[in-house]
Order: C-alpha cells, then structure tokens, then sequence
C-alpha cells in the first residue's frame, strides 16, 4: 500500500467501485428484512451547504450501519423542484426556471456523489417531472371525485402591482416584498383539500409514533388544536350569528361580540358608513400571521348592529376587530373582556364595559389591571351562581341545546389545506371550466397536464394566464370550449408523497405492490422547521392513500431524527451573514471522509453543530494517524492470523479488553444514533490498538476499526479493508459483535480512596482476596504516604471497584 493518505485518489477510485458494483441499488427481497432510510429531499437551489451535508451524512451513516447489520436497504435521493425560489432566480438570470433548475440539480448531484453518500440514483425523482406529477394530478381527480376537494372564495394577499398572491411572510410592513405595493386582502377562488375530515385521526395517531421526538408531536398536537367547547348562537336582527367558545361558563359576562372584516355583516355594514369601510380597507392591508396577530396594536370599529344574548336576552354590541379572521371558525367570537386577556386589551381601549361572571379562590376582583383568566366559581350569572368549570360547562350547554341556541362541539384550529397558488411554476391543477358544465377534471387519458417550459418571466403575473396555447382547451363533459385552470399545487403537495414514489418510480401507476415492501420509511432525517406543516401533510397524505388502496401503512415514517443546525460564531450559516462554508472546497482541501467525520463528531445530531476550523483538522489528522498505523503494521495483519487466547501477553488481553468495552458501549450508542460518542469510540479503540504487540490482535483490532469507521468515513475503510484483504466489499462483512471472552479481565483497576478522597488507581488481579486486596494496598508506595502516623479504623471494600481506607489520629 502506499506510504501517504491520498484521499483524493482514493476517493474516486471508491466511488468508481461502487458504481461499477451497483453497491446501492435497492431491489426487493422477501428472505432479508428490509430498512428505508430517507433524508427529507433538497430544494435544488444551485450548491450544497453545511445544513446538506451533516443531513445526509446523518441519513448514510444510518443507512450503512444497517445494510451492516443484514438488512436490505433503501436509500433514495431526489429534488423538490418546484416553487416559487426558481420563479424569482429565473427572473433574475433571464433564464427560463425549468433550465435553471435542471442545471442546479445536476450540479448538487455531483455533489452528493463526491460525498460517497450510498443512493439509489437509480430512483432518483425531480417533482418538476411530468412523470413524477401526472400521478398526483392523477391523484387530486380521485380525492375531487370522492368528495375530499372542493373549491371556494378564500381571502388572500394580493400585490396589486404584480398581480400575484403573496404568502403572509412575502408581505414586509403591509407591503409586496418584490413591488413594495400595498398589500390588499382580496377574495378569490382556491382549490382546498379536506384535511379537517382527518384531523381526528391525525391527532389520535401521534400516540402511535413511538420513535418521533415530542417536541414534534407536541407542535402537531398544539397545530391540529382540538378543542371541546359549545357553538352559541346569537341573534342580530333575525339573522344567526354562530360563535365558538371553550369557556361556555363566562357566557353571562359577554359585553361585546367581534367580527371578522370580511364577515357579511361587516361588508353589510361598510356600504352605509364610510368610516367603517375605510376601517375593513385598512385590515385589507395587515398581516394575518398568527404571530403577528398576537402583538399587533388591536384595533376595531363599532357596527349599527347589536346582538340579543342567547340566555339574557340583553343587547350586545358587535363590533369589527383586526385581531379577527374569517378563514377562523365562524369568522366572529364572543367577548368576555373580565376574562379574557385579548378581549380585556381591546375593550380598555374602546371603553367597553366589564362584567365579572368568575371567581376565583385566590378572590381577585380588580379588573383594572387585567382580565381574571382562571377558572372557578361562577358569580353574576342568574341561576348558574355557584357551579364550578365543569358544571357550569354542563348546565350552560344544556340550556341552549333545549332551547335551540347552541350545541357542545368539538373544534379543530387546523384548517382544510389549501392547495392553489397563483405562480407559473408547480404542478398544473388538472381541472378545466366549462360555461355549460361548470368545473370538471381533466380526463385521465389527457394526464399529465404538462407545465409549458418555454416562457418568459416578468413577476407581474403567471404566464400561464396569458398562454392561449395552455388555458384554451375542450370540456371533458361536452365538448364545447372551456379554459384549463391556470393555478398551479402548492409544493407542499409534491413533497407530500415523494417518499413513496421513491420505492416505483418508473411505474406507470401512482404506486405498485413495491411501496407495500418498502413503507414505511424506517428512519426519517430532517430539520425541526418541517415539524408541522410538510410531516403534517405527508401524514395526511398517506392516509388519503391508504383510503384509496394505494398504501396499507396508516404512518409514512416510523422513526424521526430532528438534527441541529450548523452555526459558525454562534449564528446559523447563511449567505447574508457571510458566515457560510464551502463544502466543495472542504472536500478538495480535506476529502469526503474528513467532512463526514467532523459533522458526525463535533456534536449530537439533534444538537446545533457549532463549526470549528480546528476541528475539520483534527478529524483529518486522526484518518493520518489510521492510515500510517496500518501502513507501518501492514506486515502484521493478515486475516489469516487465528487468535489464541492462551498464548497472549496480559498487555494483549488488556489492549483486547480495552476494545470489545468501548465497542460494547459504540454499539448501544449507534442504535440510539449517538453518533458522536460512536466516533468518540473509534479514536478510543486506535489509542488502546497503538499497544497491541500480537498481530492477531493487531488484525483483529484493525477489523473492528474499519467496520466501526465504515458508515462515517467509508472511502477510506473500503480501501484499507480491501488493500489488507479482509474482503472485496466492507459493506457486505457485516458490523462486529462483542467477544465475551474479551470481556473477562484477569485484572481490574481498583480505585483507592483514604477518608473518602482519590488517592491511587492499582492494577490488581481478580484472583486475590478481599484481605490480600487490602494487604496489597496498604502496601502501595502511593497510598502508604498518605498512613503515615494514622490508625486504618476500617476499610470498605466494592468488590472490583474500590477500597477505602477509613483513618483517624
């Protein structure tokens, strides 16, 4: 072999054997039991960074370890290819977003291929793909026909100059991002899919995903809010105004109800009163993000109306408030400003009254500085005085049902998902609408609906609502004229079923009897960003297949890894800090195997990785040291050589039990993904290795090194492993197992205290006796200096483990 650690040789010549080999291609097989391990895809937004790297040396690493193990292994790698990045970079290159993206991807896989990470590429899937998003086009005319899409007017933010919808975070002080125009709230027609007919199931089934993190499954639990409380019903001027409440019991301290600007009685009321429609105007223009609802300044106007309280009969007032939403609930909600913190702010505001209906045991009655939120006792409230939370809940609730002014119900706060954006590039909803037909799918044999690739972006409107070419179409019912919906999926749609597609991707069905084989994914890679909303929805996802036959899993990911940013200096890596590493020029400085092992060992993966020059040179100085070890001992390894235990040295038994425990704990650490002790392990066992004498146990220690190595740097064990002729492949020489004759130690340090303090560590052998042990202490040149002129009154004894020596004057 040769002298010097030339890893950019050996690198692609590693890679060139797996590729030759085929090494990573997944096929079915019923006699092995099968793994799928799955990073979440990358958006293909032109080079890899850091955040990349230590995902997917996480999802290798895993996959390695367990095609080790036995196991048949799956591990795919595709792009999220769609979405509106490419539309604004396509704009700014003048370079069609289909070629910008295509270019982009080709380059990331090279990549990914010069990292050695261990894919399939021969299931690689772009979501930008005809092939890839015909089935889902396919897909949403089966979920429309089963009743589970619907479309309806929906409020959204509008760019008045770019003529394009703007999600609420592309809205920056009440203003487009691109054109700097006031936002406006405009009503408009979207494609909506029946997420709320699974929010039950979704919710119940968290309990199953034992190997999910909870902190996921607690925002997924706080997302799908399922709340038990009572629809009230009040009456404005014979029309129904329906308002949902879990606090049924501080019904009898309503002073005001709040609606929703684009609620039909606020419009009702802005035709008549200049004042309020300048003020709904002015809603038009705010951010509804729930983040910036809960700290904007609230703000409302009063309406001519007034509500008749349900139970009172009393006149409230309605007013229309900003911190309302009509996409939320009934669009209006019942104010009880004595015991609601919300409600408390806006009524101050506006001099409202308060009316205290709770009292609490700590008997707080001073509403001037703040609503009184807890639960108790009801007080002021006629014939319910007395009842606590729950009898008040009970009894309220009763009343209104006899009396056909409310119902207990049970509430989600996740919404039905709607799926229509008004941008160029995503999937075409495959619907067409006819004046004579109204809307109906396109006819299967006409999918996929392909996305024109030859268009010029301005940023002023979708191209396809300006392409005859593309809009202008036939009915699938008459035949007559009809235009193609120009909306195109939210992303989220394609990133919803990837991982499925991945198990049969050249089928020409959606999926085929491979999915069953492969799903669900066993391990899932991805960052705590896409807890809610992308897990959320490929969870949905696949229970919509499983209900369509296509799937028989109910979960699509029976383990989830959450891992850690990368920060340098305390921040996270990002282009505008400046603060970014280039993992291409890592990989040309240090090689593949060096930037896998740094991101593996500088921290737990579900830690924040703080990044360290020193670090990435310490991991490649200690690949060196392995590397001119095994070359100054080549001549004593040889797989041929048989251990026998009774010709070894007592330094050879102790280098071999020094290993098999650091393996023994590498073991457990690599099952619970504690990757970074695992590494940790690895420089553990080479340091007691370096003392090894026999060659037996030099090849042995040797073997175990490599194959503990192999998932995080394996360019450089499969080299070594093949150079010393362990075998052709170390993928197949399965992961070493722990030798229990190794294990029993004819030695053991004996841990010396005197009066309970560290005096001495002895080597002692297991053979002797408690009093010989005691002997031999007392004995030590160490620990006798510290008995000089004292009486030994009593020594304690852990057997194995420890002597204390109890002294007094």
């Amino acid at each position: 072999m040769q002298q010097t650690y030339d890893f950019t040789q050996l690198e692609k010549q590693i890679q060139a054997f797996w590729q030759d080999n085929q090494s990573f291609k997944a096929v079915k097989d019923t006699n092995k039991e099968k793994f799928y391990s799955l990073s979440m895809l990358p958006y293909p937004s032109g080079t890899l960074h850091m955040g990349h790297v230590r995902n997917y040396t996480l999802g290798d690493v895993v996959s390695r370890y367990q095609r080790m193990l036995g196991k048949n292994v799956l591990q795919p790698m595709g792009w999220d290819a769609f979405g509106l990045p490419a539309e604004n970079a396509a704009i700014k290159h003048q370079k069609a977003p289909a070629d910008w993206t295509y270019s982009n991807i080709a380059y990331m896989k090279k990549q990914l291929q010069s990292l050695g990470f261990g894919y399939d590429w021969d299931r690689e899937v772009a979501t930008c793909d005809d092939s890839y998003y015909k089935w889902e086009q396919w897909f949403f005319i089966e979920l429309y026909n089963k009743g589970l899409v619907y479309r309806k007017n929906s409020v959204v933010n509008w760019d008045p100059v770019d003529q394009t919808v703007l999600a609420n975070e592309q809205v920056v002080d009440g203003r487009g991002w691109r054109s700097g125009a006031l936002v406006e709230k405009k009503e408009i027609p979207q494609w909506f899919v029946k997420i709320t007919d699974y929010a039950d199931e979704l919710l119940q089934d968290l309990d199953k995903l034992k190997g999910w993190p909870d902190a996921v499954k607690i925002m997924q639990t706080n997302w799908i809010g399922k709340s038990e409380g009572t629809t009230i019903t009040f009456d404005v001027n014979g029309t129904k105004l329906d308002v949902f409440t879990t606090r049924p019991d501080t019904l009898m301290g309503v002073t005001y109800l709040a609606i929703a600007a684009e609620h039909p009685l606020a419009l009702q009321a802005s035709k008549e009163n200049a004042a309020i429609a300048k003020f709904i105007k002015q809603c038009q223009q705010t951010s509804t993000m729930e983040a910036d609802l809960a700290t904007q300044e609230k703000l409302g106007i009063k309406t001519p109306f007034y509500a008749t309280h349900p139970i009172t009969g009393d006149k409230v007032e309605v007013w229309i408030a900003n911190f309302v939403l009509m996409s939320y609930g009934t669009g209006a909600v019942m104010s009880v400003p004595a015991h609601d913190e919300r409600d408390w702010e806006f009524a101050h505001k506006y001099n409202i009254s308060l009316k205290q209906v709770i009292e609490t045991t700590e008997g707080n009655t001073d509403l001037s500085k703040g609503a009184i939120t807890e639960k108790g006792t009801l007080i002021n409230s006629g014939q319910f005085d007395g009842l606590d939370f729950d009898a008040a809940f009970s009894k309220i609730a009763e009343y209104l049902t006899t009396n056909n002014k409310g119902e207990i119900t049970t509430n989600f706060r996740i919404r039905d998902w709607g799926v229509s954006r008004q941008r160029y590039w995503g999937c075409p909803i495959p619907m067409i609408h006819c004046e004579n037909c109204g809307i109906s799918p396109e006819k299967e044999e006409n999918l996929p609906v392909k996305l024109p690739q030859d268009v010029t972006l301005t940023g002023a409107t979708s191209p396809l609502k300006v392409m005859p070419e593309f809009y202008e179409t036939t009915c699938p019912q008459c035949g007559s004229k009809a235009t193609r919906e120009t909306d195109t999926f939210d992303t989220f749609m394609e990133s919803s079923w990837y991982y499925a597609r991945y198990t049969c991707p050249t089928a020409d069905k959606m999926l085929d009897d491979e999915a069953n084989y492969w799903l669900p994914v066993d391990q899932y890679i991805g960052g705590i960003e896409h807890a809610i909303m992308h897990l959320l929805y490929a969870r949905f996802f696949h229970k919509l297949m499983r209900d369509a036959g296509l799937v028989t899993s109910s979960e699509p990911f029976t383990n989830l890894l959450t891992q850690g940013m990368v920060l340098k200096d305390g921040a996270k890596m990002s282009k505008s800090k400046g603060n970014t590493v280039d993992p291409q020029a890592l990989i040309e400085q240090y090689g593949a195997d060096t930037v896998r092992l740094f991101s593996m060992f500088a921290a737990p993966p579900e830690q924040s990785l703080e990044w360290s020059d020193s670090g990435v040179e310490g991991a490649h100085r200690f690949l060196k040291k392995i590397w001119s070890y095994i070359h100054s001992n080549h001549d004593k390894i040889d797989p041929k050589y048989t251990l026998s235990l009774d010709k070894l040295s007592n330094d050879d038994k102790k280098v071999r039990f020094e290993i098999y425990s650091v393996l023994k704990q590498a073991l457990f650490d690599f099952d619970k993904m504690q990757f970074n002790t695992v590494v940790s392990a690895c420089m553990k066992i080479f340091n007691s290795l370096q003392n090894a004498q026999n060659s037996a146990v030099i090849t042995e220690g040797v073997s175990i090194l490599l194959r503990l190595l192999a998932p995080f740097t394996p360019h450089i064990a499969q080299s070594l492993w093949s150079e010393l002729h362990f075998g052709d492949d170390i993928l197949n020489a399965g992961f070493p197992q722990i030798d229990d004759q190794a294990l029993i130690s004819d030695n053991f340090t004996l841990v010396v205290q005197v009066n309970g303090k560290l005096r001495a560590k002895i080597d002692v052998s297991s053979e002797l006796t408690a009093k010989e042990i005691e002997a031999m202490v007392i004995a030590d040149e160490v620990v006798s200096k510290f008995l000089e002129g004292k009486t030994i009154k009593k020594a304690i004894y852990v057997p194995k483990k420890l002597m204390n020596l109890v002294i007094g004057a």
